[in-house]
């Protein structure tokens, strides 16, 4: 593994623990207002974030290894398919499936994605 591709990973984890600690901040807030119930779908809906955020470091990981063998672009093109189908499954599942809140889910989710972006904005400034 190559220095940049070290720096991803090391960003990224400390990225991921930020997500997670939101998502139980927010799976907290539905606990206390809503009950055990919204506060795990808010969970679940966190962990689809988290999710996305580990594929999302792991195929630019392996881009920045492949980079000089010209596949890196296929790797991040198949890698944002996979996260954007994956996301459906997983919020298809949730709601349909397991029947989970929509709001709570739909919350956890957005908050550890802002978490992600605005992590990842400071981190390039």
């Amino acid at each position: 593994m190559n220095s940049a591709a070290r720096e991803i990973v090391a960003t990224t984890r400390r990225i991921i623990g930020l997500q997670v600690g939101v998502s139980a901040l927010v799976a907290l807030g539905f606990y206390v207002g809503k009950g055990n119930w919204e506060a795990l779908s808010a969970l679940y809906g966190g962990a689809i974030s988290v999710a996305v955020a580990f594929l999302l470091s792991r195929g630019v990981a392996r881009a920045s290894g492949a980079a000089r063998h010209s596949q890196s672009m296929w790797i991040l093109y198949f890698g944002a398919a996979l996260r954007f189908l994956l996301v459906l499954v997983l919020f298809g599942a949730g709601l349909g499936f397991l029947k989970l809140d929509p709001l709570a889910t739909v919350a956890g989710f957005i908050a550890a994605q802002l978490m992600y972006v605005s992590s990842a904005r400071q981190t390039n400034n």
